[in-house]
């Protein structure tokens, strides 16, 4: 089951914002008018061993104390809206679950996505309010795809709008171009073989590798207006826009920059050596 933490966390900064705003309005005022009569009852009210003291404490607590829900509303509001505004509008954290970005990105390494390169988005209705940057192949996005609407996705863009992107024989083809490509080393994995290499995006280098035992999903396409074609990083081992079609901007949550932490499982170490910017 899929948890929607933007809207649990709305749903959290409008309900306490709410509770403290009702109480400013509505009860308040007449708090305070309870705690001047009894301070105008109690004279020595300040001095809290004497008998007026303690029995200010005691009508204060009973009838002009702040109601328990409104105090924590109070407290978390806050930081619950500065911990939405964060991860709705400037970075929110996420971790790699997959081995489909790998050499690039490894399960358990944990990055920010940049959620206002591409502009700005409302929170869970997904609507673009400002426009800014567009995706350029090779940047590595966050988005969601199709056919899951609901769950979060990591690729490269490997196509842009109007691009024609083939893929024969594991190269690489953008627009009649072959995408440069270095290869760099071989790596046995159980009765895989791995091939890794550096290929060149605009402007940018990334590691990629592919499975040299396994046979190639050949394919030519050409990337619908408003759409990308995403590929993982592990081309012989990723579900992307080869399995289930291109993603619409309008779904896309926003470009991924760095890693800040690698943490596989709870019985692991957490580690800050792979920390550092994305290629």
């Amino acid at each position: 089951m899929n948890i929607d933490f933007p809207l649990i966390l709305l749903i959290l900064v409008a309900g306490s914002g709410l509770i403290w705003l009702l109480d400013v309005l509505f009860a308040a005022g007449p708090r305070r008018g309870r705690i001047a009569e009894l301070q105008a009852r109690y004279p020595n009210w300040q001095q809290g061993d004497s008998g007026d003291g303690k029995k200010y404490g005691l009508a204060v607590a009973e009838t002009a104390s702040e109601p328990a829900i409104v105090e924590y509303a109070r407290s978390f509001f806050p930081l619950l809206a500065f911990v939405f505004v964060l991860r709705s509008f400037l970075y929110e954290p996420f971790q790699i679950p997959s081995s489909s970005m790998v050499p690039t990105l490894e399960v358990g390494d944990f990055i920010l996505v940049n959620k206002f390169n591409y502009g700005l988005r409302l929170p869970v209705a997904r609507t673009q309010v400002v426009t800014l940057d567009s995706p350029e192949r090779g940047d590595v996005v966050v988005f969601f795809p199709p056919h899951k609407n609901d769950t979060y996705y990591i690729k490269r863009v490997i196509g842009t709008p109007g691009d024609r992107v083939e893929y024969r024989n594991k190269s690489l083809t953008v627009n009649g171009e072959p995408v440069p490509r270095e290869w760099l080393a071989e790596v046995p994995e159980g009765r895989s073989r791995f091939a890794v290499g550096l290929e060149s995006g605009e402007g940018d280098s990334y590691l990629m590798k592919v499975d040299q035992r396994r046979p190639p999903r050949d394919f030519s396409v050409k990337v619908q207006p408003g759409h990308y074609f995403m590929m993982g990083d592990n081309r012989d081992n990723s579900s992307d826009s080869r399995v289930w079609g291109q993603v619409p901007e309008g779904d896309i949550v926003g470009q991924a920059v760095a890693i800040w932490m690698h943490w596989e499982s709870l019985c692991s170490i957490p580690s800050f050596g792979r920390a550092g910017a994305i290629d």
